[in-house]
């Protein structure tokens, strides 16, 4: 075993966990198969094959991000019910008792 109740017991203090001793020992175990597991992935012939960040290419399909001339104040406010110069002018809605 990589990895002992020892171990899990003080990165569960670090991490201010209560475990159970069903816990430790329960977690003893899948993380040490875990680490089992990366010994194996370890193994494997890596030479010549470029690290990536994405198994999948990734591609932006948002549209390019362009400065544009926007509205101007008339234009924004043109087809407001009541404007108060260049503000739309709404009811208030704060009740005073």
């Amino acid at each position: 075993m990589k990895i002992t109740k020892d171990v899990v017991e003080h990165v569960a203090h670090l991490g201010r966990l209560e475990l159970d001793p069903d816990e430790v020992e329960l977690y003893t175990v899948q993380v040490d198969s875990i680490l089992e597991y990366m010994d194996q992935l370890n193994l494997l012939d890596t030479e010549g094959i470029e690290p990536m960040s994405h198994p999948m290419p990734v591609v932006c399909v948002l549209r390019d991000d362009v400065a544009k001339d926007s509205f101007s104040v008339d234009a924004s406010t043109q087809n407001a019910p009541e404007k108060k110069g260049s503000f739309f002018k709404v009811p208030p809605i704060i009740e005073i008792d």
